[in-house]
């Protein structure tokens, strides 16, 4: 301990609230993902398993490019309160804001201990800019669906580079569409809601809910928003992942 700060009553003090608040934060942190823990194993641990190492019924949670995706809860919320019963996960629409928060916190805090400790961000940052945007208006064809004026604006400044780079590798999931002709040669379409090799169900853009047999149809298109990113995500070389990062970050 320096004893040279001790004898001034005043850096002592500051010192002293210093280090209770960074105690006081500590423990309020540890409070959080303690109650995350105790809400994730009540609702979510039968099917993810209580430490979100996944079971038979569901996958594992705590190596999730999801939990990558998401900073404080906001992209688990809709996801929670909403379920993917396509998926056969239910909603859990009584869970509270800050609730589905708590979760949040447990779910980052076992990602963090299973990755251990953190290489910093910085060393992502090996790619070369300009060939990156010319990989986006050229080759990558990034600039067909995304425009750093529009969708893209700010990206560099919003997230951190880890963040950045998982989800335009792995972008949040979108709910796929459909296009049913039927016999009389009507087009029905909306956003699906349930579909297999024999049935296709989906909610038109007025609300309606309509379910059709495949077979007595003329035609099905399954729309899948993200299918060229996962076209992409086969594609890339090293390089270019990381001169987009690169290019990416410059948007600010």
């Amino acid at each position: 301990m320096d004893f040279h700060i001790l004898r001034c009553p005043v850096r002592a003090l500051t010192l002293l609230m210093s280090v209770a608040s960074l105690f006081g934060q500590l423990r309020s942190e540890l409070a959080t993902v303690q109650r995350g823990k105790d809400l994730f194993s009540a609702n979510c641990g039968f099917c993810h398993g209580p430490l979100a190492m996944g079971t038979e019924q569901a996958p594992p949670l705590a190596r999730n490019r999801l939990i990558n995706q998401d900073q404080n809860g906001e992209v688990l919320e809709p996801i929670i309160r909403g379920g993917r019963p396509s998926l056969g996960m239910p909603a859990f629409p009584a869970l509270t804001h800050e609730q589905i928060g708590d979760i949040a916190s447990f779910l980052h805090a076992r990602s963090r201990e299973l990755r251990g400790p953190r290489v910093p961000e910085e060393r992502l940052l090996v790619g070369d800019a300009k060939a990156g945007q010319s990989y986006f208006n050229g080759e990558g064809k990034c600039n067909t669906c995304h425009s750093p004026a529009s969708d893209l604006k700010g990206v560099g400044g919003k997230y951190s580079l880890l963040v950045l780079n998982t989800t335009f590798l792995t972008p949040k999931p979108k709910p796929l569409t459909a296009k049913v002709v039927l016999a009389s040669g009507e087009v029905v379409s909306g956003t699906v809601k349930f579909q297999d090799e024999f049935v296709v169900s989906l909610h038109t853009a007025e609300g309606e809910y309509q379910s059709f047999s495949r077979k007595t149809v003329r035609s099905v298109e399954i729309i899948d928003p993200l299918s060229a990113h996962k076209l992409q995500l086969a594609k890339y070389s090293d390089d270019d992942i990381h001169n987009l990062l690169a290019y990416l970050v410059t948007l600010k």
